[in-house]
């Protein structure tokens, strides 16, 4: 006949010597105590806990404990649900021999999977939020981007446009008996005109670029 109160209280005394600082007694019967356990620390320091509590039953290890995640810190209702599932598939695995220590030590694992969990998608959220802001930026910079074609289509329909408002300008000062034209017919235009290639031009410019950084 098994000895149940003997295997137990062995497991104990190994368990409160492998956990000195996390091992907590609640009752002595039932034997009832938590063990307190904490994942390693992640990014900015940041760490995962659970407090799992167990109570033996007169039969134990031959039954499985009674568990629960009496406290934690930092984990989603997803997180606990998957402890307790976990802890469940091991208890069963287990049962027949002593296995606190197995429950906890699987737990232990599952916890710094979570902190993982918690470093890559805030990594993911981190480029989500880079690639919006550089499609933005695009957005923002390009308008209508400004290729050799475009900016050629332009320029002809530009010239275009200039060159008829010179000729309406030299046909209006013939008709008025004014021909004092010595330099450009009309210089407003001829300026904006310069300052409307040159901002073209360093668009080109800059759009080349902008392909060589992305390249």
């Amino acid at each position: 006949m098994a000895d149940y109160s003997e295997e137990q209280r062995n497991e104990r005394e190994a368990l409160e010597s492998i956990y000195p600082d996390s091992f907590t007694v609640l009752s002595e019967n039932p034997t009832c105590f938590t063990i307190t356990v904490t994942s390693e620390a992640g990014e900015n320091d940041e760490t995962v806990q659970a407090t799992l509590k167990f109570t033996y039953g007169e039969k134990y290890p031959d039954e499985t404990p009674l568990y629960e995640i009496f406290s934690q810190e930092n984990l989603e209702d997803n997180d606990v649900t998957d402890i307790l599932i976990l802890l469940a598939q091991q208890a069963e695995e287990n049962l027949g021999i002593v296995m606190i220590f197995t429950l906890v030590s699987a737990v232990q694992e599952k916890l710094n999977e979570i902190v993982d969990q918690i470093k890559t998608r805030r990594e993911e959220e981190k480029k989500e939020k880079e690639r919006e802001a550089e499609e933005a930026e695009k957005l923002c910079f390009h308008g209508t981007p400004v290729t050799i074609e475009n900016f050629l289509s332009w320029k002809a329909k530009f010239d275009a446009e200039l060159l008829e408002i010179k000729r309406k300008k030299m046909k209006e000062e013939e008709q008025s008996g004014k021909n004092k034209l010595s330099g450009p017919c009309c210089p407003t235009e001829s300026i904006l005109s310069r300052f409307k290639i040159r901002a073209m031009l360093q668009s080109l410019a800059q759009w080349h670029r902008k392909g060589e950084d992305h390249t």
